[in-house]
C-alpha cells in the first residue's frame, strides 16, 4: 500500500525558509520521481518541483526558480522540498505526489507565510 506522509510545514514570516519532508512507504522508492505540488485557496494544485528517481534531474515552476530546492533521499525513502525566500503568495497546502501506476497523494502540510 502506497503512503506518502508530508511534514514540515508551518507559519513563517516573509523572507524566512521551511524545509518540507515527504516520507514514502510501500513501492520502491528509488524507481520512482517524485514531485511536489501545491494548492491555494480558491485555486488549482500547480506543480512545484520535480526530481528523477536517482535525483539527477530537477524541474520547477518559474515562480519558485532560485528559491525552492528539491532533494531525495533514496536511503531513507524521503523527498525533501527547501524553501527560501518565502513569499506570502507561496502560502498554500503543500503535497507530495507519485504515479506508481496509480497517482497517489499524501494528506498535505499546511505552509503559511505572512507577518
Amino acid at each position: 500500500q502506497v503512503q506518502l506522509v508530508e511534514s514540515g510545514g508551518g507559519l513563517v514570516q516573509p523572507g524566512g525558509s521551511l524545509r518540507l519532508s515527504c516520507t514514502a512507504s510501500g513501492f520502491t522508492f528509488s524507481s520512482y520521481s517524485l514531485t511536489w505540488y501545491r494548492q491555494a485557496p480558491g485555486k488549482e494544485r500547480e506543480l512545484v518541483a520535480y526530481i528523477s528517481s536517482t535525483g539527477r534531474f530537477t524541474n520547477y515552476a518559474d515562480s519558485v526558480k532560485g528559491r525552492f530546492t528539491i532533494s531525495r533521499d533514496n536511503a531513507k525513502n524521503t523527498v525533501y522540498l527547501q524553501m527560501n525566500s518565502l513569499k506570502p503568495e507561496d502560502t498554500a497546502v503543500y503535497y507530495c505526489n507519485v504515479h506508481v501506476t496509480n497517482n497517489y497523494w499524501g494528506q498535505g502540510t499546511q505552509v503559511t507565510v505572512s507577518s
